[in-house]
């Protein structure tokens, strides 16, 4: 499966989250080391939800850029 990410500046540093994961985060110094994490998160997020005989949610979130005239 393949989850929407959104990684946002936070502080001196980043955090991101799954929208069709909630409660699926994490946070870093760099894009890439939330992006690592997240990438370790996700699995182990899924996991526990399987474990506590939830079900795991659809990826149903879609990511689009929006070019803006004249910003």
């Amino acid at each position: 499966m393949r989850y929407a990410v959104v990684i946002e500046k936070a502080g001196s540093g980043y955090s991101g989250y799954v929208p069709d994961l909630p409660g699926c985060v994490a946070a870093g110094a760099t894009v890439a080391k939330v992006r690592a994490s997240l990438n370790v998160a996700i699995p182990f997020h899924i996991d526990g939800l399987k474990a506590g005989g939830e079900a795991v949610p659809t990826p149903e979130s879609a990511v689009e850029w929006v070019e803006v005239q004249g910003a």
